[in-house]
């Protein structure tokens, strides 16, 4: 699994023109999936998450974790992290994971988050979504597992 995370001041999904997540301070996590993963890696790409030490102390250190500060995190499912350009013009999806495959393992990184506590919004699996964000930072860090 891959997770793009970037540090935010607020985040919001749009579906059809319909706002269906909405975090303030937190983290947006794109969520990419392939074909080995499991739910131990969903479970162990929350943890991670949850506990990624990029959010400012009081000294302006990126010194602590969105559990931390009481933030939120916006969490997209994004198969395009999976994409291969190595060789052409056009990205090869061969590695990302089938949508069924996907779907409930990017959920069990949401649920898991929420058992550790972190206040998750979503977007809406396979939709075709907007994402707007203002990058605090900008901070953005790839997690791979």
């Amino acid at each position: 699994m891959r997770a793009l995370v970037q540090r935010v001041t607020q985040a919001s999904v749009t579906v059809a023109d319909e706002t269906v997540g909405s975090i303030g301070g937190g983290l947006v996590a794109l969520i990419g999936v392939t074909h080995d993963d499991d739910e131990i890696i969903a479970q162990k790409l929350a943890e991670k998450i949850c506990n990624l030490r990029v959010m400012d102390d009081q000294d302006g250190v990126m010194n602590r974790s969105v559990l931390d500060i009481e933030g939120s995190v916006l969490a997209i499912s994004q198969f395009t992290l999976y994409g291969d350009t190595a060789k052409g013009r056009r990205p090869s999806w061969i590695a990302a994971a089938k949508p069924e495959v996907a779907e409930p393992l990017v959920q069990s990184v949401i649920d898991e988050m929420r058992v550790l506590g972190v206040h998750v919004e979503t977007g809406v699996f396979r939709a075709d979504m907007s994402v707007d964000l203002t990058n605090d930072g900008p901070c953005t860090v790839m997690i791979e597992l």
